[in-house]
């Protein structure tokens, strides 16, 4: 693949530090337990996992906010997101934010690395 454009390369980073964002805020206020999110976590039936699963979280957003770790944070952050969907799915609530989320994390991985969805491309032999 040859050089990435600047408008390409300036739109990944600007879409990755907003989900990296994103996701450190999210993590921060799980690690910090305020009352309504541990009450939301519990009627989840996630409640003494809260702390693990912000950590994750956090692990997540540093591996996909940092250039050399982007692949590793990229699966990492959209297993979450497909754990967060199915969470809400199984709760009868809305997952429409979840999905979005995640197929921006998909977008900002691919404006980043392209290379990432080569193996779908047709031809494409291995």
């Amino acid at each position: 693949m040859g050089q990435p454009s600047k408008v390409r390369s300036l739109a990944a980073w600007i879409l990755t530090g907003l989900l990296s964002l994103l996701f450190l805020f999210s993590a921060s206020v799980k690690l910090m337990r305020p009352d309504e999110v541990v009450k939301a976590f519990a009627n989840f039936g996630l409640g003494d996992y809260i702390l693990l699963i912000g950590a994750g979280e956090l692990v997540s957003a540093v591996l996909f906010l940092i250039p050399r770790t982007n692949s590793l944070g990229l699966l990492l952050l959209s297993a979450y997101m497909g754990g967060a969907i199915v969470t809400h799915m199984q709760h009868g609530e809305d997952f429409v934010a979840q999905s979005v989320i995640l197929v921006l994390i998909w977008v900002a991985g691919y404006l980043r690395h392209p290379e990432v969805l080569q193996s779908f491309r047709a031809g494409v032999a291995r």
